[in-house]
């Protein structure tokens, strides 16, 4: 009984640590994503798409978005709470919208879009495989 116990309490804290190692790297993640766009905001490097008073109108919505909709993403992500998962699918929306609605627009950026999916698709596996794991250390 009480190696059983055991077994369960290791197995419950690698999942927990393995949850939260994955939310914390998406976390600074999103954080250098927030700061690049900020830098796009702010103009610090020289371009067409890298100054808000230069930008086409499109970019000019969805640039200030996404460089607030990023850090607060982060900010979630890396306290471990459920919406910074939710904040980081609506930025995976948006830019999916973005960049697969409106490539002539935005461009085709299907590394970043790769990134989102296998990212988001991660952590719904750490969320399946702990709720697998809280209903069978109750016995249901």
């Amino acid at each position: 009984m009480i190696k059983g116990f055991a077994q369960r309490a290791r197995a419950e804290a690698f999942h927990r640590a393995l949850a939260v190692w994955l939310y914390r790297m998406a976390a600074i993640v999103m954080f250098v994503a927030g700061v690049v766009y900020w830098i796009r905001l702010v103009g610090i490097e020289d371009g067409p798409l890298y100054r808000f008073d230069l930008m086409p109108l499109w970019w000019k919505i969805a640039a200030p978005t996404l460089a607030v909709l990023y850090p607060v993403a982060g900010i979630g992500l890396w306290l471990t709470v459920g919406w910074g998962a939710v904040v980081w699918v609506l930025i995976a929306i948006i830019e999916a919208i973005m960049h697969l609605g409106f490539p002539q627009l935005f461009g085709p950026n299907l590394l970043w879009l790769g990134f989102h999916l296998w990212g988001l698709g991660m952590l719904g596996a750490v969320r399946v495989i702990g709720l697998y794991e809280r209903r069978r250390l109750r016995g249901y």
